[in-house]
This record gives C-alpha cells, sequence and structure tokens, in this order.
C-alpha cells in the first residue's frame, strides 16, 4: 500500500457535499424529480446479482449523481478466511458503478463459513490491531485502492480489552495504511450504552483519515439504545455532528435511513439541516480548520 499514498489520497479525500442513502423506496421519484442531493451512498451487497430492477436503476440514477458504494459482509475483523469470491463481486460492481469511494465496517459479521447478518464488535487489543490491518492490507491490495472503515455501534465490551475504542480504531487504520467513515450517531450510541465521553471520542479520531460520516437515528430504551436507522437525527447527535465539523473540516455526509421510511421531503429536510450546521460551523471555524487541513 505504501506506493499509493499520493494520488489516491488526494483523490479520495475529495469532498462530495451532502448525500443519502440510495433506498429502493425512492427509486423512481429520483429519476422523476431529480432532487437537490449531491450524491448517494448504495449498499453493495443489494447490488451484487446478476440483472432485475436493482441493477437498472442502479445504473439509471448513477448517470446523473455522484456514489460511494457501502458493504455490511466484508467480516475483515473476523477469524474465517477472506471470501474472495464475495471480493470478486465487490470488485465486479466497482468496475460497473466507479464510485468515489469504498467502505464497511470495522467489525465481524462471519463464523464457521455463516453470515451472522450483523456488525459485532471486536475486543480493542494490539492482537486485534494486527490482525484486522493485515486483513484491510489483503483488500486494499485485491481491490487496488483504499477503503474506508466505519466504527460500529455496539452493546457488550470484552475484558480482553486494552485500550478505548477510538484508540483502537485509529491504531487499525494507521497500521492498515486506510481511511475512515466516521458515524456520529454510532459513536453517540455506544457512548450512552457504555457510559464515555463521545467528545472523547471525536478527538482521539486522526483529522487526515477521516473521508466520510454518516448520521442516523436511533431507538432510545433509557437505560441502552439501538441503532436502528428507524428515527430522524436527535439533537445530541446533531450537537456532536458540529463538533466533528469543527475539528475535522469539510467531510462528505449523508443520512442513513433504512426503516420506517419517511416521506422523501423529510429526508430532505434533514439533509438542509446538515448543510445549515456545515455552513455555519465551518464558516465560523474556517481559519482554524484550514490550518488542521493543511
Amino acid at each position: 500500500m505504501g506506493g499509493r499514498t499520493g494520488k489516491d489520497t488526494a483523490e479520495q479525500r475529495a469532498y462530495l457535499g451532502y448525500g443519502l442513502g440510495l433506498r429502493r423506496d425512492y427509486f423512481d421519484l429520483i429519476l422523476q424529480q431529480r432532487p437537490a442531493v449531491d450524491w448517494f451512498e448504495i449498499i453493495s451487497e443489494n447490488y451484487m446479482v446478476q440483472g432485475g430492477k436493482p441493477l437498472y436503476y442502479l445504473d439509471a440514477i448513477r448517470e446523473h449523481y455522484p456514489m460511494v458504494m457501502h458493504g455490511v459482509s466484508l467480516s475483515v475483523g473476523g477469524t474465517d478466511p477472506l471470501n474472495f469470491t464475495y471480493l470478486q463481486q465487490l470488485r465486479e460492481l466497482i468496475a460497473r458503478v466507479r464510485p468515489q469511494w469504498v467502505s464497511d465496517h470495522l467489525c465481524w459479521t462471519a463464523h464457521g463459513g455463516h453470515n451472522l447478518h450483523d456488525l459485532l464488535p471486536l475486543p480493542y487489543t494490539e492482537e486485534s490491531v494486527r490482525h484486522v490491518a493485515q486483513r484491510v492490507r489483503t483488500v486494499q491490495d485485491f481491490l487496488g485502492q483504499r477503503i474506508l472503515l466505519e466504527n460500529v455501534s455496539s452493546y457488550v465490551s470484552y475484558r480482553q480489552s486494552q485500550m478505548s475504542e477510538w484508540e483502537f480504531y485509529r491504531a487499525v487504520v494507521e497500521e492498515a495504511d486506510c481511511l475512515m467513515l466516521l458515524d456520529i450517531n454510532n459513536i453517540y450510541v455506544s457512548s450512552r450504552n457504555h457510559e464515555f465521553d463521545p467528545l472523547a471520542y471525536v478527538n482521539g479520531i486522526p483529522v487526515q483519515r477521516v473521508q466520510q460520516m454518516h448520521l442516523a437515528g436511533h431507538s432510545d430504551y433509557g437505560d441502552y439504545v439501538i441503532d436502528t436507522h428507524d428515527h430522524p437525527v436527535v439533537d445530541p447527535v446533531w450537537q456532536l455532528y458540529a463538533a466533528a465539523l469543527a475539528r475535522f473540516g469539510p467531510i462528505s455526509t449523508m443520512i442513513e435511513r433504512d426503516d420506517r421510511m419517511p416521506p422523501f421531503a423529510e429526508l430532505l429536510a434533514e439533509l438542509q439541516q446538515a448543510r445549515e450546521i456545515g455552513a455555519r460551523v465551518l464558516t465560523d471555524a474556517a481559519p482554524a480548520g484550514m490550518a488542521k487541513l493543511a
């Protein structure tokens, strides 16, 4: 990976603005109305098919909008061998979509050849750092490009952990020489579940590694919080997002919604809220932000 740290880095850190997750509920509306969305993120696995409506709409919509690809099945933290059949399908989809970048999650999702369909956390140890980083390097070499790793929400912790989640996250991406998809809602959810300061998390992330941010809603049960992507973004997450922008500067940001899908106008309103926060924060912090990005 050492030979790709110049031109590729500049290209991959391109700023896209404010986007949405591309969901089938809105396919026709997007094509008919061409809403004011800067870009769309697709779930990679939804389009690893031979044909049909998903690929038809994908091809039609990507003619008008930049896209990024976001996977849920890489299982880069798992102990099963990397699935090169899956990686070949991913590489073929990359060739079709020509995304701005590709991401997946810092987690494990499979064991014994079975996909558990969940994003499961890792023990935060030096051994895990080395294990995950080596697998990420293998994936990047196979795909011929850097990938982004997203922080997941978590509901359990490991006694073996030797560091904080953000220290682990940073160590992995630096050892693997990959980039970060920083999910602001996941930071908030995990901070509630594990009782840590979410600002400490944001301040522990290296500025130069953050490529994209996610915003989403969750389900709050009082004693615990679950990342469900079926509610609007809440005020504490908006506040954390503002703090993140003040630290990282302009970062491509999108709203995730996967269940209880609202009228599209409601998603556009949330996206506008993100834009307004970005305009305010980045204007106020312009000199400091430029210094940090230099």
